[in-house]
């Protein structure tokens, strides 16, 4: 009789995926996520049973804890710029505490190891941040354009901001704030 799968193995070899793949690229072998994880190569195709498996529940994962991360505490009632900041500020708090998961994010995002329903599933969240986009529209408080052009937007300049952040961090509110002002600009009237 095969022994019930462990809640901390999986984890243990999601964490370990997230560090190798930050440091090595999607391509780095199973064998070295295994090995830090800290069980063989078999216990991981056990909880995985392919690396593209794998890839995908750690795009999951990661998109839950960012979207978590972003709309914690969102302030659903608040002006619509206020909304946008906070969860541009979120967003950049994120990236900048979690440097390997958002190294290994920003490459499963460009992955063609992706399901079509793992990407569908992993934007299910975000519906939320759409909505405000459409909602700016209507309002006419920020131009007209597709929602994913404008988290395109939005990631572009919180990736620069977060970068410009881990080189000063003695300057991180000054370059939170010009990032913001930045995207404000780019697709707010």
């Amino acid at each position: 009789m095969a022994r019930p799968k462990s809640e901390e193995k999986r984890d243990a070899i999601l964490a370990a995926a997230v560090q190798i793949i930050a440091d090595q690229g999607l391509g780095a072998p199973t064998a070295r996520i295994a090995g830090l994880a800290g069980v063989a190569e078999g216990t991981l195709f056990t909880y995985f049973a392919t690396k593209d498996l794998l890839l995908n529940q750690l795009y999951l994962g990661l998109k839950a804890e960012l979207r978590q991360a972003m709309m914690a505490t969102y302030p659903a009632d608040a002006p619509l710029r206020d909304r946008l900041r906070h969860i541009w500020d979120r967003y950049v708090d994120w990236g900048v505490h979690n440097p390997a998961k958002r190294r290994t994010l920003a490459q499963l995002i460009v992955s063609d190891r992706l399901a079509t329903e793992t990407r569908a599933l992993g934007s299910e969240g975000f519906a939320r941040i759409e909505d405000m986009v459409r909602e700016g529209v209507a309002q006419d408080l920020m131009r007209e354009q597709p929602p994913d052009f404008a988290a395109a937007i939005l990631a572009s300049l919180a990736e620069t901001t977060m970068d410009f952040i881990l080189r000063r961090p003695d300057s991180a509110e000054n370059y939170r704030a010009a990032g913001f002002d930045a995207l404000w600009h780019a697709i707010g009237r």
